[in-house]
């Protein structure tokens, strides 16, 4: 098939999402926060808010695959959800490919999650251990990768999500261990007022342990396409570096053992000649012309229905923020149901 005046770019990969939460409404925020935990303690009061209750109410299956929804319609096809793995991840249709195997735990002060030096150990050698850490900009966000050292938990499966605090000290244990951080601006800006400096983003990218994640929209960005607007903002890197956040050096911290381009995961963007990361970065999700999964049509702009046909692929026509697409029918299955409303912005065109 050939479309002039197009490029053929990687899948995103979404470094870090908790899939589960993004249909919960966030909490107004009216002021920034010392940490992620002061943050999270008057997250409890908004629980009881009706609007958050029926957010919860809906099956924890499908506001998995609502998650998962957010990311490929953005042509995010590899995600990391930072929670536990479930059944359905592997249900015919599911949207996204989640990485596994994986060990994570949720921070070093927090209730919920596994124990952390436990699941630190029981992570196997070539997989990623994943853990909110130095998120915030107070001293108790400072000393938490001394602590994660003191720990034994500081070590080349260890993946930092946020990271904050991290000291120039700090930066440097993490890079000379082989560890990694996973850079959410969005969720950072939001929650703390803060992300990572110039400095530290460019030592952590130049030595090749750096990646993008949204975190959920409980405090984070719309999606992928979003946060790489972000990104760019509190940054020095070019687009071209920005997207290889968002795909390669994701898929490198992720150890994912082949990247979204060896899965044929890509999408396909209209640039008219101009640069093709430039050109993404200016995009929102309803822009992009194709998401492809393993080879085969995912969603598209409906002139290029003979491609769902060419690969045996059923589809059916929807709308993504009022703009007529097509979209692969195994993805839709929770929106035949009560839940036809699950993502928003994607509707059924005809509902059968």
């Amino acid at each position: 098939m050939k479309l002039p005046g197009h490029v053929v770019l990687p899948a995103l990969t979404n470094a870090h999402d908790h899939l589960q939460l993004n249909g919960i409404p966030s909490l107004p925020v009216t002021r920034h926060f010392p940490n992620s935990y002061d943050w999270a303690r008057a997250f409890a009061g908004h629980f009881e808010d009706p609007d958050v209750q029926r957010a919860r109410a809906v099956p924890l299956e499908i506001r998995h695959w609502q998650g998962a929804l957010k990311n490929a319609l953005c042509g995010t096809t590899t995600v990391m959800h930072h929670d536990p793995p479930a059944a359905i991840f592997q249900q015919r249709g599911f949207p996204v490919r989640v990485v596994q195997p994986f060990g994570w735990a949720h921070s070093l002060h927090a209730a919920y999650g596994p124990p952390v030096e436990a699941s630190h150990h029981e992570t196997p050698a070539g997989a990623g251990w994943f853990i909110h850490l130095a998120e915030g900009i107070d001293e108790l966000a400072t000393r938490e990768l001394k602590e994660l050292r003191r720990r034994g938990c500081l070590d080349a499966r260890t993946v930092v999500i946020h990271g904050v605090a991290l000291s120039d000290a700090d930066i440097e244990d993490i890079i000379a261990c082989g560890a990694a951080v996973v850079w959410c601006p969005s969720s950072n800006l939001r929650i703390l007022g803060r992300t990572l400096s110039i400095r530290a983003l460019r030592r952590l990218y130049d030595a090749q342990c750096l990646a993008l994640g949204t975190d959920s929209r409980l405090s984070g960005a719309r999606d992928l396409l979003e946060e790489l607007q972000f990104a760019r903002r509190y940054s020095d890197f070019a687009a071209r570096e920005l997207l290889e956040l968002a795909t390669a050096r994701g898929a490198r911290v992720l150890r994912c053992q082949s990247d979204n381009v060896d899965r044929g995961d890509y999408i396909v963007i209209r640039t008219g000649g101009g640069d093709p990361a430039e050109c993404l970065l200016r995009l929102a999700r309803h822009q992009l012309r194709a998401v492809v999964r393993n080879g085969r049509p995912w969603l598209t702009d409906p002139d290029l229905d003979h491609w769902f046909t060419e690969h045996n692929v059923r589809y059916e026509p929807v709308l993504l923020d009022g703009q007529p697409k097509l979209c692969a029918s195994d993805a839709l299955t929770p929106l035949r149901g009560s839940w036809r409303a699950l993502e928003p912005g994607l509707t059924l065109a005809a509902i059968p």
